[in-house]
């Protein structure tokens, strides 16, 4: 009787464990991200979309945790360009959405008002995820067009040229 109800208990013990094992987070994660080459192409052709509009922009693309990758500003793009391109890309990235509809739920909810106050967040439209699947792998953000929803079409109109490369 008391080997069955040893057996008994190891079973289990050895169940728990390997649930356990089968529920536990990996210690080390794989992911993706964007390379150099995809953001100066990104850039490049967000910079290329808003000249063919008459827009002189910046155009900055992040990786997944919102550091620069890449950054370009077109001839004759105003200074203030290149922060507010940054910003919309970091923005976008670390919260997975774009800034645009970022901006006009803030305006609905008095509660998403307050993301303002987060140290570099900026909710104008221009910031983009980019996305490789249902992947964030990084964003891209431009400034300079005159209105954030002309900076979106821009951004868009890049990740489009690109899609065949987001796997």
């Amino acid at each position: 009787m008391r080997s069955t109800l040893r057996l008994s208990g190891l079973a289990i013990l050895l169940a728990a464990s390997a649930a356990h094992a089968q529920t536990a987070a990996p210690a080390v994660r794989t992911e993706k991200n964007i390379s150099l080459a995809l953001a100066n192409q990104i850039a490049a052709e967000a910079v290329a979309a808003c000249a063919a509009n008459g827009y002189n922009v910046a155009a900055t693309v992040v990786d997944r945790a919102g550091t620069v990758r890449a950054v370009q500003r077109a001839d004759n793009a105003g200074p203030h360009t290149l922060a507010s391109s940054e910003r919309k890309a970091w923005t976008s990235a670390s919260a997975k959405s774009p800034t645009q509809a970022m901006m006009e739920g803030s305006q609905k909810n008095p509660g998403g008002a307050n993301l303002v106050y987060l140290p570099g967040v900026l909710l104008l439209g221009g910031g983009v995820p980019v996305k490789s699947g249902n992947e964030v792998i990084g964003a891209v953000g431009v400034g300079g067009a005159p209105g954030g929803h002309l900076d979106e079409q821009c951004a868009n109109a890049a990740l489009e040229k690109v899609k065949g490369l987001l796997g």
